[in-house]
């Protein structure tokens, strides 16, 4: 596993980010682990946030983009951190882009704000997690309607590898299917727990025998094939 990957589980985890036990998500499932991407508060910690981003972006898809598309509201800070990560680690200063929940009819008016998109552009879709793909079918007819934008690929935190609204494939592999344009993750959650596992994390086993029984049974369930 790729070193920025171990970094960016450790770092889910000292954010309190990712967390173990029981949990029911919005779909109503019960959860052994949960990620929420609100927990990342500080000025240190999205700085951080957005170098892993910036990091899994380039080993993906290299500097064929040019703007970084945050759906409204929490891949706002998650592009504007990680444009400043790109041009920080890589030299290239990319734009960012994010979309209003409601059109604004006066002063900086549109749908969109922070830069505008035109013929042309190259666009990477910044998300924290997708669990069903809902938000990219919200937000892709948007960037279909500012013209000939091409989506190059969408980027998330953690790859929940559960099955997407189709109930067979994972969300992400049902975004690449039905979107036409590749969908990655800094990590999946196949890669925490085959890391994390009976493996002592300051001096405590994260993911011991019984929660990796919980977290099989999950997948068992709920996993994509």
């Amino acid at each position: 596993m790729e070193q920025y990957k171990q970094e960016f589980i450790e770092f889910m985890v000292e954010s309190d980010v990712l967390k173990f036990g029981e949990f029911i998500l919005k779909s109503g499932r019960k959860s052994p682990f949960f990620m929420n991407a609100g927990g990342y508060v500080t000025g240190t910690q999205l700085m951080k946030l957005g170098e892993y981003y910036a990091k899994a972006i380039h080993a993906h898809y290299g500097d064929d983009f040019d703007v970084l598309f945050g759906p409204a509201y929490k891949g706002i800070p998650l592009s504007v951190a990680t444009a400043i990560a790109y041009a920080k680690l890589y030299g290239r200063d990319v734009r960012y882009c994010s979309n209003r929940k409601e059109e604004k009819d006066h002063g900086d008016a549109g749908i969109l704000l922070g830069s505008s998109l035109k013929d042309g552009d190259r666009v990477v879709m910044i998300e924290d997690v997708t669990t069903s793909g809902k938000s990219i079918e919200e937000t892709f007819p948007i960037l279909q309607a500012q013209g000939d934008i091409r989506v190059v690929g969408l980027i998330v935190s953690l790859n929940r590898m559960e099955k997407g609204l189709g109930g067979e494939m994972s969300a992400l592999d049902e975004i690449q299917k039905t979107y036409g344009f590749e969908a990655n993750a800094i990590v999946s959650m196949q890669e925490v727990t085959a890391y994390l596992y009976n493996q002592p994390y300051h001096g405590k086993i994260l993911i011991d025998d019984t929660l990796k029984a919980a977290i099989d049974a999950y997948y068992e369930q709920y996993g994509a094939k």
